[in-house]
């Protein structure tokens, strides 16, 4: 693992410490579009911002399931919700479905939401723990609204934000709007492909992207989203890349989208397999579809052959291979160029985490811009803190193949054998002594998501924290009864979803998706 040491390779002189006027990003997508709405929106008055992107070379479309922090993004952009999810198709999400991944045959939801009440001593898990030995509690999950909500197909607004959710929407009609919103904004798109990365000397910092018809675009800052290829960071400053496959066995996705024939529920699946997993994401006009699995388990032709034997509705794409080999850049800013989304690194969209790390890189950038000239202590604050977010989510993931009852298949059985991480093991270790959870200060995933991906998973605390025992039968059996028919009874009222998402934001365009009278 990185130690996040500061940087001796430091920008050169003249050239970062010269204001910081003009910004080029390399690519667009998600990716680029989304760091030129924020740029464009925050500091776009005192910037030029130019972003170099082809029609001729297509996106790898980052994961469509989004997690609540892009509600924040959107807020802080001033996007409306209704018009947003219009433009992209989209439809609310409460939580991800995880089938098989315990064992085959059983399921469980991490919710967005929060279960239970927690005491100032200690979570509600361990109330929950001690109902559960003396048969007074059922299910984790039915103490959590969004939970339940999930599993009844239901969704609203509730008054003070009481309703924990995010979105499925369509990456590329995301990708368009963000681009009306930043053109809007002053924001110029160069067609074109970069022919040559042009720089102050042999080992200075980046001066300009030179297009294959000979334009040279100049820049102070560069921005690579230039995806796995990592053109800017990787290509030319010669980034080293920290591979995570001991701990994330899949290498490779087939992705294919299908035309809706049922009504769309809000939370995504993610299916286990043999070699892999296979995620479906419903939105209003279509649904998509895909398997993670890993090369060293299975071919190509058995996993697009489960995968087109476990999807309805007639297929709208040709299922396509992507490689990928889990991991991070050594660092994501190196002299003048931040590499962001997946030029800086790679994790599996298992958590929906592709489009929050795209967000989270593009927020630091505009907290740590170097308008007046780049600064290394910047830069390896920068790096560190990026380093840190993407190591805790690694580990998130990791909890899922590792933790679990499966023993059918060679990949399952080399999962729950292999050694993870130690900051992982740590957490592994005191939940199922202890019962206690932790989290880290900025981690994406609150302690709440820890402990249902734990419980789910199958690790079960071998005790709970000894307030628990001070309440007797009939205060816990109260206190655990009142709780979850309170949430019962909220679930009950709420219109289902897809009537929901009907009401509030029809899709705008594109075809609808067939549902059944």
């Amino acid at each position: 693992m990185s130690q996040h040491s500061p940087s001796t390779d430091a920008p050169s002189t003249d050239p970062s410490r010269a204001p910081v006027r003009r910004v080029v990003i390399a690519g667009g997508g998600t990716a680029g579009w989304m760091v030129a709405a924020c740029l464009s929106k925050t500091l776009g008055k005192g910037l030029d911002i130019r972003l170099v992107e082809s029609d001729e070379i297509g996106t790898v479309g980052v994961g469509e399931a989004t997690i609540p922090t892009l509600l924040t993004f959107n807020h802080l952009l001033g996007i409306p919700e209704q018009e947003f999810m219009a433009a992209t198709q989209a439809t609310f999400k409460l939580g991800i479905k995880f089938e098989g991944w315990r064992d085959v045959g059983e399921d469980y939801i991490h919710s967005f939401g929060t279960t239970g009440t927690d005491h100032w001593t200690a979570g509600f898990q361990h109330f929950w723990r001690k109902g559960r030995e003396r048969g007074l509690a059922t299910d984790y999950g039915d103490y959590c609204l969004e939970l339940r909500a999930a599993q009844e197909n239901r969704f609203a607004h509730l008054p003070r934000a009481g309703m924990n959710y995010a979105f499925h929407i369509d990456a590329t009609l995301y990708g368009r709007y963000l681009r009306r919103f930043s053109e809007a904004l002053g924001v110029v798109r160069v067609e074109g492909k970069i022919a040559e990365v042009l720089r102050h000397g042999p080992d200075g910092d980046l001066r300009a992207l030179k297009l294959q018809d000979g334009t040279e675009i100049e820049g102070d800052l560069f921005i690579d989203c230039t995806g796995m290829r990592s053109l800017l960071l990787g290509q030319t400053l010669g980034v080293g890349y920290q591979d995570w496959s001991e701990w994330l066995p899949c290498d490779s996705a087939i992705a294919v989208q299908t035309a809706g024939v049922r009504e769309a529920v809000p939370y995504t699946r993610s299916i286990a397999h043999p070699w892999g997993w296979q995620w479906q994401i419903p939105l209003q006009h279509r649904v998509g579809n895909g398997v993670v699995f890993s090369s060293r388990y299975t071919d190509d032709d058995t996993a697009r052959a489960a995968l087109l034997g476990n999807i309805e509705g007639d297929v709208l794409t040709e299922p396509r291979v992507i490689r990928f080999k889990p991991g991070q850049r050594d660092v994501v800013w190196k002299r003048n160029v931040v590499g962001i989304g997946l030029a800086s690194g790679f994790l599996e969209p298992l958590e929906s985490t592709s489009i929050h790390l795209i967000q989270r890189s593009a927020i630091r950038l505009m907290q740590m811009f170097p308008k007046d000239g780049i600064r290394q202590s910047d830069v390896d604050e920068y790096n560190a803190q990026m380093a840190h977010e993407l190591e805790h989510i690694r580990d998130f993931i990791v909890l899922h193949y590792h933790v679990t009852n499966r023993v059918d298949s060679p990949m399952w059985r080399d999962m729950r054998a292999m050694g993870v991480p130690a900051s992982l093991q740590h957490r592994l270790d005191l939940f199922r002594e202890t019962g206690r959870v932790f989290r880290v200060p900025n981690e994406l995933f609150t302690e709440n998501s820890w402990i249902q991906v734990m419980l789910g998973q199958g690790l079960m605390p071998e005790q709970h924290h000894p307030i628990a025992d001070l309440m007797d039968d009939r205060e816990l059996g109260g206190f655990l009864g009142e709780m979850r028919e309170r949430i019962e009874q909220t679930v009950r009222q709420l219109p289902g979803h897809q009537q929901y998402v009907a009401r509030y934001a029809p899709a705008a365009t594109g075809p609808k998706a067939a549902i059944p009278a």
